[in-house]
């Protein structure tokens, strides 16, 4: 059987002219183009088991070398939770979710099986940092798909990096464990939305990296966006340090985000008091 996926296609890309023409119809494949964030969810409690599995699933995800760097912190003692939620006082779905997880990027455990097995190793190096900063982003991505599969829904909170040390110090993380991203899980209590992404012709090179049209291109995906859904001007962001534009797009939103809002600056020097050189 085949399928053109079309209606997934125009509602993830606002368009259809990238089709990849006639495919199987893969079920899974309609619902990872549909996926959407959720941030309210239904009073409804994760059965024990079904969240057992799903993690099993997430740890089943790629590894570079096999080192299984990754740490998931489970965060069911109220006081805990309470405290990473008052963090981000924007986000109360960080205390309101049925279940919390840290997804945490473990460079310890590798250096401590080197104690054990009397093979000293410094994972401490840009290349540990990396290697589980990726083995737990690959983690946390594996855990989305499949809680979406069950019939969750997810909520990413990658703004704990923001507060680190206090997180650190909440979950008794050890020295190079450190946090890569909060996730809220609960069955959704709303539809939600689904996000509209950049199109392939953006994000997809052959043999070699070519943006010389970036600009053509990210004022047609502005245009495409804004006619699903316009930010009202009272929520331009930053409107007292850049003004109102007449037309606010996604790449005006961002690039306002990222210029007046920088994310991260205190992470460096949280991951060098923990161990990390970056060598």
């Amino acid at each position: 059987m085949t399928a053109d996926y079309e209606a997934e296609w125009r509602a993830r890309f606002g368009e259809d002219s990238e089709l990849p023409g006639e495919v199987p119809d893969v079920p899974w494949l309609r619902q990872v183009l549909m996926r959407r964030t959720h941030r309210r969810y239904a009073p409804r409690p994760i059965p024990e088991p079904l969240l057992r599995l799903l993690l099993g699933a997430a740890f089943s995800a790629s590894s570079k070398s096999d080192f299984q760097q990754v740490s998931v912190i489970r965060v069911e003692d109220r006081g805990r939770r309470e405290r990473l939620a008052a963090l981000i006082p924007d986000m109360p779905w960080i205390g309101t979710a049925p279940v919390f997880l840290v997804f945490c990027g473990d460079a310890r455990r590798l250096e401590r099986l080197g104690e054990f097995r009397q093979h000293p190793n410094d994972n401490g190096g840009l290349e540990g940092f990396f290697n589980a900063a990726v083995d737990t982003a690959l983690v946390l991505q594996t855990f989305i798909l499949a809680a979406e599969s069950a019939g969750l829904g997810c909520c990413p909170i990658s703004a704990l990096r923001n507060h680190a040390g206090t997180v650190a110090d909440i979950l008794e993380l050890p020295d190079k464990v450190f946090p890569v991203a909060g996730l809220c899980v609960g069955y959704p209590a709303a539809g939600g939305f689904t996000s509209m992404r950049l199109p392939l012709a953006m994000t997809l090179h052959n043999d070699h990296y070519d943006d010389h049209d970036l600009g053509e291109g990210v004022a047609a995906y502005d245009r495409r966006r804004a006619a699903r859904y316009a930010p009202p001007r009272e929520q331009q962001r930053a409107a007292e340090i850049f003004g109102y534009a007449d037309f606010y797009g996604w790449s005006e939103d961002k690039t306002r985000q990222a210029a007046a809002q920088p994310e991260g600056q205190t992470f460096p020097g949280y991951l060098r008091s923990r161990g990390f050189a970056f060598d």
